[in-house]
């Protein structure tokens, strides 16, 4: 592992470490869970980005406490980091790797081949565990599915994996992200929760939103009866042994930044918006009817992409949205979208989002921020992690 990739890693959040590891942390302190804690004893300074018991002496950085609490040794915990985080690491296990993925070995990495995946995307298929993780654990909208063009395949060692395409603002495939989905159904048990009623910031969309954006995605990709949900009993894992595949894998060359940009192409002035934290909550925004793009990580905000959005926004500052969405390629190059524009010709769109309810969410706002000085924050209830969990809470709420 080289020395950046290392230091990546003992830079990504502790607060957010933790949190990912399933600890509970408020007013950076946190029960400790390697001895038996009765009140919080666990400290985060985020200043030095290290933790400390004041009670067992436990200490450390983000490795060290991945190692403490996983029980795992360090090339275990630093992988374990990378992958739940995106981050690709140059000696990452090549059990897992073909000849189109990252090599060890590879230090100038090749251009990204579209044309490779293209045809995956052409007609997609959802098998049993991505019908299962998309429409009974997530109960997204079919619709949204075929807009973004999901589709799935299974590895020689039985591992089920969803395949997540990345397009540039003109419909070009810049890259692809593989999920692991026998480690992404963590939200199963968060869906049995009791509702809770929400008060939001603003006032609730014009359901008529959802229909125009969903009615333009249906065309795009021809159903061929895969992709509406299904129930029946859970899949069976796959039996495996050794070194566990990781949650994420991305072809070699993947540029796989803010994640549903095509979408920007039916903007119109006046409408809102949406910036998720990763593609799950990007999907439970589409499907609520609301136009939303992704940040592929709080951790993971590259200055490319930063250097979009300041784009967009001065755009709209400056009252030539409409001229420069209408004028670009995409979906809607020579006509005009079905998404009506409110009348509000000469105004940008207004940018919104809900972080999530954790040290690393509120972190991306406020780097967004900066970026967006107009970004409105939207607060998710106490009980509610992220938006996705929100929308599992509230599967008919329509609008916000």
């Amino acid at each position: 592992m080289e020395k950046n990739e290392l230091q990546r890693l003992r830079d990504l959040p502790i607060e957010g470490v933790a949190e990912r590891l399933g600890l509970t942390v408020s007013r950076h302190k946190a029960l400790c869970p390697f001895h038996d804690d009765r009140h919080p004893s666990l400290s985060f300074n985020v200043r030095k980005n290290t933790f400390r018991c004041f009670v067992c002496g436990a200490s450390g950085g983000t490795i060290d406490l991945v190692m403490k609490y996983l029980n795992k040794d360090f090339k275990e915990a630093t992988g374990w980091l990378a992958n739940e985080h995106n981050i690709i690491l140059a000696d990452e296990s090549a059990k897992f790797q073909d000849s189109s993925y990252m090599k060890p070995e590879t230090r100038n990495l090749k251009p990204f081949d579209a044309s490779r995946y293209e045809r995956f995307f052409e007609r997609p298929f959802l098998n049993e565990e991505a019908r299962k993780f998309l429409f009974e654990e997530r109960r997204l909208d079919p619709r949204v599915i075929r807009w973004c063009r999901l589709t799935s395949w299974r590895d020689k060692q039985g591992v089920p994996w969803l395949q997540i395409p990345y397009y540039n603002r003109n419909g070009k495939l810049v890259g692809v992200q593989n999920r692991n989905l026998l480690v992404s159904g963590s939200l199963q048990s968060k869906a049995a929760e009791p509702s809770a009623k929400i008060n939001f910031v603003d006032s609730c969309h014009d359901s008529a939103k959802q229909a125009s954006l969903m009615a333009l995605a249906a065309p795009r990709i021809q159903d061929s009866g895969n992709m509406k949900p299904e129930t029946g009993a859970s899949p069976m894992k796959p039996e495996t042994s050794g070194p566990q595949p990781p949650r994420f894998r991305f072809p070699q060359g993947s540029q796989c930044g803010i994640y549903n940009l095509p979408v920007l192409n039916l903007l119109r002035p006046g409408d809102e918006l949406y910036i998720a934290e990763g593609c799950s909550d990007c999907w439970s925004l589409l499907s609520a009817g609301h136009k939303a793009i992704a940040i592929p990580s709080a951790t993971l905000l590259t200055q490319k992409d930063v250097e979009l959005l300041s784009k967009l926004h001065s755009l709209g500052a400056t009252g030539v949205f409409r001229e420069a969405t209408e004028c670009g390629s995409g979906p809607t190059k020579g006509s005009e979208s079905p998404i009506r524009d409110g009348g509000r010709s000469g105004v940008g769109p207004t940018f919104h989002m809900f972080p999530d309810r954790d040290a690393p969410g509120e972190r991306l706002f406020l780097q967004l921020q900066k970026v967006l000085p107009s970004l409105v924050h939207h607060q998710l209830p106490p009980d509610c992690k992220d938006f996705s969990e929100y929308y599992l809470k509230n599967p008919s709420f329509g609008c916000l």
